[in-house]
């Protein structure tokens, strides 16, 4: 199958959704390290002037932008009644950060609780009453905040990769103590050759063309991310290099343990949503294990990691309806 063979998109798969519910607007913050987060505002038209509501932030993908999966997330559930906001995590998209797509999973982190500190401001949202959806690696990001952010109510992860455990062990724990090493390695060897002015290298990321041996898993967010159904290029960016993060960058992951101490957000309540099918079912089962009540596995029969991405008639809209609504009431 070459690179220029597109397959069909899935049943239901609708990344782009737009809603004349909700009405929306670009915002600017900043975070404590006093970098510009771009985001954009959701907001019902529907939404009782008098009142304040319950508000989310959501983030997307790792190695995506907030017009991939974040932007559907938040449109939906802003159409079920909820303030909500999505975020580019620094270095991505059009929130502020150079390199471009460097990794830094504290500064990330720290982006989800300025985003929480950004709806605090604003006069038609319950500051007490804020929680946050993680998508894939930003799954892994929003655990994190949530440990030292109790302003995070509720907290939600779809399709979670824990990013940390992903870099130092790869998926099953297949890559080996050397293997690591080796990715060390590089990483060294680039991060001297930009050091005396080399061209940054990225890494990681999904493919751009597909052959006949090209992994399962690479497929799966190649049909997302390389065409039409999910694919996005920021102002300023480049087909590229969408996806891929900075090389020397990229190991600082293995620094990064977001489960540990997960027990601790305790009594807030957590709920991981995972597809049966899902290569990546692995991290949300073992952040379900390690955390305290309450806290809720939820699998979605016959979804797989990216299906949870933008197929609208199998993410569980229902489910996290419920669960926001009794939480955040």
């Amino acid at each position: 199958m070459s690179g220029t063979a597109l397959a069909a998109a899935p049943d239901g798969a609708n990344n782009f959704y737009a809603s004349d519910k909700v009405v929306t607007r670009k915002v600017v913050f900043k975070n404590q390290y006093r970098m510009a987060v771009a985001g954009k505002l959701f907001t019902p038209k529907a939404l009782d002037g008098h009142a304040k509501a319950a508000a989310l932030v959501i983030g997307h993908p790792m190695g995506a932008v907030k017009e991939q999966s974040a932007n559907l997330y938040a449109t939906q559930m802003a159409e079920r009644g909820f303030v909500t906001l999505s975020l580019d995590l620094s270095f991505w998209g059009e929130s502020e950060g150079l390199p471009r797509h460097a990794v830094s999973p504290d500064i990330y982190a720290e982006d989800f609780s300025a985003a929480v500190d950004f709806l605090r401001t604003q006069a038609f949202v319950d500051g007490e009453r804020i929680g946050a959806i993680g998508i894939c690696g930003s799954g892994s990001f929003v655990i994190s905040a949530a440990k030292i952010d109790p302003c995070m109510k509720a907290i939600a992860t779809v399709s979670m990769y824990d990013m940390g455990t992903a870099t130092r062990s790869a998926l099953n724990h297949s890559q080996t103590p050397e293997q690591r090493q080796q990715v060390i390695a590089m990483a060294v060897t680039q991060r001297d050759a930009e050091f005396r002015g080399g061209a940054t290298q990225y890494t990681g990321g999904t493919v751009h063309e597909l052959s006949a041996d090209t992994h399962p898993i690479q497929r799966e967010f190649y049909d997302f991310y390389r065409t039409p159904r999910g694919e996005y290029t920021p102002q300023g960016g480049s087909p590229l290099t969408t996806t891929h993060p900075t090389l020397t960058s990229n190991v600082k992951f293995m620094n990064f343990y977001p489960f540990n101490d997960i027990e601790t957000i305790s009594p807030r309540p957590m709920l991981f949503i995972t597809g049966d099918r899902a290569h990546s079912k692995e991290f949300s089962e073992d952040a379900f294990k390690r955390a305290a009540e309450p806290k809720e596995l939820h699998l979605v029969p016959g979804a797989g990691h990216v299906d949870l991405y933008d197929r609208v008639n199998l993410i569980p809209w229902t489910k996290l309806t419920a669960f926001f609504s009794r939480h955040l009431a």
